[in-house]
């Protein structure tokens, strides 16, 4: 028998697919404006048993911010921020983040914005962690006079408080255009030291594979 996290998967692979062919590339966020980034971690108050969360260190990558549904910028839409960055080993990883609430009964929901930052941004989906399950995000701060945007980023237990354990800070665009062909996968690139859960897994790999099924063929 399909379990409802292999069957909720299912049906979102099938949407993020045919979204995928109708655009001809991203189902979601076609458009979006890069940026270089680094994110310094303090490390979390109480720890987590997961390196990444709990030591302090530095991450240099890239930052995405695009508008989900790709609506004109007078519409509100969900707005996601991404962010790329390689462990010491040369590995990849990914960080992808939706607006959100901040409250329990709000961590769960999309919310629209006009501004991407005026909301808060969070995971959505909780990782593994050592001490147990963990939700991420980011608070807008205001910026130093050298950086374009900046973001507290927060840990909490699904329905516990949030915590910081460090500060993202967008430093400037990457070149004279705007956007960039990136594509972030944490299915695969998963941040360092945390793992989905069994049922988060089943229920984003198939839309993610239904990408980049059709990024590959895309490419033919």
């Amino acid at each position: 028998m399909c379990c409802p996290a292999a069957a909720a998967g299912a049906v979102m692979g099938g949407l993020f697919g045919a979204l995928a062919r109708l655009r001809r590339g991203k189902p979601l966020h076609p458009h979006g404006t890069v940026y270089e980034a680094v994110l310094r971690r303090t490390g979390a108050p109480q720890p987590w048993f997961a390196e990444w969360l709990d030591e302090a260190g530095e991450d240099h990558g890239l930052v995405r911010i695009s508008r989900s549904m790709g609506l004109p910028e007078l519409l509100p839409d969900v707005f996601g921020l991404a962010f790329t960055f390689s462990g010491p080993s040369g590995d990849r990883h990914d960080l992808l983040l939706a607006t959100t609430g901040l409250r329990p009964s709000l961590r769960y929901v999309l919310l629209p914005h006009l501004n991407p930052l005026a909301g808060t941004y969070g995971s959505l989906l909780p990782y593994r962690a050592g001490r147990g399950l963990v939700l991420l995000a980011a608070v807008p701060l205001a910026p130093a006079d050298s950086v374009v945007a900046s973001f507290r980023l927060l840990t909490a237990t699904p329905t516990g408080r949030w915590r910081p354990f460090g500060r993202l800070d967008l430093t400037g665009r990457t070149g004279a255009r705007s956007d960039q062909p990136l594509r972030f996968d944490p299915v695969l690139h998963v941040l360092p030291g945390l793992a989905w859960p069994s049922a988060c897994q089943r229920i984003r790999e198939p839309a993610y594979a239904a990408a980049r099924r059709e990024q590959a063929s895309s490419h033919r």
